[in-house]
């Protein structure tokens, strides 16, 4: 898989993704409360892979800037039409197609970072985390929500040749929670914590929340 393609499938997903439900909405909720207890109203926060801006929209008013972010540029248009037809519009709330490999050629700081359902569909994950690490400020946080399909069912393993084979799936990563916090402390992170907040209690999506060394 290439960037092209992956970009190609999220955009010709961009409609259905928008229109779908949050399939745990308790879990969604406690993740809110848990990331929106770690914001001040002097941050500048970075959301990576923010889809249709849902989450954007929620906690944006709780900052001082908030750059949601994503590869599909359909993802963003349909975002910015949510914003501009909702209630109110957050001024401090700005979305745009971009990576994280694209915001640190242009040398861009932030206090805080944030990739949910994220890190597993990077084509590069330890060069993504070191382009988060460039991108923070010293100290800043960076707080994740991620599929380790290794800790999932199985049959999630088994669907992805087919489903890329038919190019219906971008690139997807398979590591274990254990695996990925390797790869955070490889890039110059301390974990803070690791959380789960599936209302099933599964582990196969940890919270994780980092801090720059």
């Amino acid at each position: 898989m290439t960037i092209e393609s992956d970009t190609r499938i999220w955009d010709k997903a961009a409609p259905s993704y928008a229109k779908s439900a949050v399939a745990d909405q308790n879990g969604y909720q406690r993740t809110l409360q848990n990331t929106r207890e770690h914001l001040k109203p002097t941050d500048k926060v970075l959301e990576l892979g923010c889809g249709t801006g849902t989450t954007a929209l929620l906690l944006a008013e709780s900052v001082q800037s908030y750059l949601a972010t994503d590869l599909s540029s359909e993802m963003i248009s349909i975002a910015e039409d949510k914003h501009e037809s909702g209630d109110k519009k957050i001024p401090s709330l700005t979305f745009r197609t971009a990576t994280a490999e694209h915001l640190v050629f242009e040398k861009a700081q932030f206090t805080t970072i944030l990739g949910f359902n994220y890190l597993h569909v990077v084509p590069d994950l330890a060069g993504t985390l070191r382009s988060v690490h460039a991108l923070l400020e010293d100290r800043g946080l960076f707080i994740s929500k991620t599929g380790c399909l290794k800790d999932m069912s199985f049959l999630y393993r088994l669907a992805l040749p087919i489903g890329r084979l038919i190019g219906k799936v971008p690139t997807v990563s398979v590591f274990s929670k254990d695996e990925l916090e390797e790869h955070f402390r490889l890039a110059g992170f301390d974990i803070l914590k690791t959380e789960f907040h599936a209302s099933d209690g599964s582990t196969g999506r940890p919270y994780i929340m980092a801090r720059k060394k």
